[in-house]
């Protein structure tokens, strides 16, 4: 009787362990918790980059909370939006993997949208219609790269994943997604930060004016 390898048996009680985590009740927890985390990655990313690009801003935990707490909003309706899908159309034919895509595209995208911008406006503070406002504002520019991106995506996800996978995939690859996000959703504090720096600026230059002229 041949002995595996050790490598080989540290493999199988890793797959025992990891394994419950994609079945049952847990599927929920994983989907909802994985969501909220890899959100939060998202938003960390993007934070790194725009103190990267300006140096004296501060990290923002309390917005990477935002993100996490909405990823948990957002990661029930992926959960029960895919087992509703693969339930409705079973299977992996080019037909209905197309299907899903086309179906995916035009109901779930925007509603992923809507809970995202009305999770994090309502965290922020913001009335409910200010939320709607702001993704009616966005909503063009979401939506063309959602298309960019998403489409590819779950074709991959439809044709070659289990039912189970598909949450956790989305999750992951919503990682650079959720950078993108996170960029979207602050964009105006940037402009605000940059229309700040000009007034600065501009303060200082006539400063500088008004003192050549005291001295002439």
């Amino acid at each position: 009787m041949s002995v595996p390898p050790p490598y080989q048996s540290f493999f199988v009680r890793l797959l025992g362990y990891w394994k419950p985590l994609f079945t049952g009740k847990l599927l929920f927890v994983t989907n909802t918790v994985s969501c909220g985390a890899l959100m939060a990655t998202g938003d960390m990313i993007q934070q790194t980059r725009e103190i990267w690009k300006e140096p004296s801003r501060v990290r923002q935990w309390a917005r990477t909370g935002r993100m996490f707490a909405t990823g948990c909003l957002i990661g029930p309706f992926g959960h029960f939006w895919y087992t509703a899908l693969d339930g409705r159309f079973p299977g992996r034919t080019k037909h209905i993997v197309l299907k899903k895509v086309l179906l995916d595209q035009l109901i779930a995208s925007p509603i992923f949208g809507i809970i995202y911008f009305c999770g994090m406006g309502t965290l922020e503070g913001h009335h409910p219609m200010d939320c709607l406002m702001e993704f009616k504002r966005k909503f063009w520019e979401f939506y063309k790269a959602d298309c960019m991106l998403w489409p590819g995506a779950q074709m991959i996800n439809f044709y070659f994943l289990a039912p189970q996978y598909r949450v956790i995939y989305v999750n992951f690859v919503t990682v650079g997604w959720d950078t993108f996000l996170s960029y979207l959703k602050h964009q105006d504090e940037h402009a605000a930060g940059d229309v700040s720096v000009l007034d600065k600026q501009q303060i200082k230059s006539e400063s500088s004016v008004s003192l050549l002229e005291d001295e002439k």
